[in-house]
């Protein structure tokens, strides 16, 4: 099933009001879609994505540090001392202290750089490429069905983001470990998006999409779920 239909098919079924988002990453700049115009972060990019544009995203395109770091399209190493101590995020709010900063970043996956130059960014229904992972924007009771969705054939769960950016907990995480993710977003996202403060993210690796699809459909003829059918 091609994935425009997928993500036709997830919309409906669990009534979405946002479009859910492919990335994929790519190790040569693509021909057949635009580059991003000027600078945005990663989770400004999610947003336009949501609101239909595709486009793909090199490092010159990416003005957010940890949009840089978590998804591979920039050495660390290569950041400024200030960047790479965090000790920016102590007087904005984030971290008390370097320390506290440190210690939390190391919970943080980052997909290895120097192995991609580019990351495309569509909504599913329009993505005309295999995308790698698919973020979701949604209510807690639709999030919920994802994750029973994902449980219903497998028994897996699904990993829960804590404070962490969602470049590293919505695309980089389920990128590397091949799980299901959620969580609320963390501080920079939530100020950077167009998010209502109910909504909560899920990000499925792409490779399970057919397999939720289908779950929750049959989910839906259950009684626990017929009970939560408007």
């Amino acid at each position: 099933m091609e994935y425009q239909e997928l993500g036709e098919k997830l919309k409906n079924i669990l009534k979405l009001e946002r479009e859910p988002v492919a990335m994929k990453w790519v190790s040569r700049e693509p021909r057949n879609i635009p580059k991003e115009e000027g600078k945005s972060r990663f989770c400004t990019k999610l947003d336009k994505a949501m609101n239909g544009e595709i486009f793909y995203s090199t490092a010159d395109e990416e003005e957010c540090m940890g949009g840089l770091r978590y998804t591979g399209m920039k050495d660390p190493c290569e950041f400024p001392k200030n960047m790479q101590s965090g000790s920016f995020l102590v007087p904005s709010g984030v971290y008390k202290s370097i320390p506290a900063v440190q210690r939390s970043w190391k919970n943080n996956l980052a997909v290895s750089p120097g192995i991609f130059t580019a990351i495309i960014f569509a909504p599913l229904s329009k993505a005309e490429f295999e995308p790698d992972v698919i973020f979701i924007v949604g209510n807690a009771q639709q999030g919920m069905e994802l994750l029973h969705a994902n449980a219903y054939d497998s028994g897996s769960h699904g990993l829960g983001a804590d404070s962490g950016p969602i470049c590293s907990s919505m695309a980089a995480v389920p990128y590397l470990t091949g799980k299901v993710t959620y969580g609320f977003g963390d501080i920079g996202s939530r100020n950077n998006m167009d998010l209502e403060a109910e909504e909560i993210m899920v990000s499925l690796p792409a490779t399970d999409l057919e397999r939720v699809i289908d779950n929750l459909e049959e989910m839906k003829t259950k009684t626990f779920f017929k009970r939560n059918v408007a």
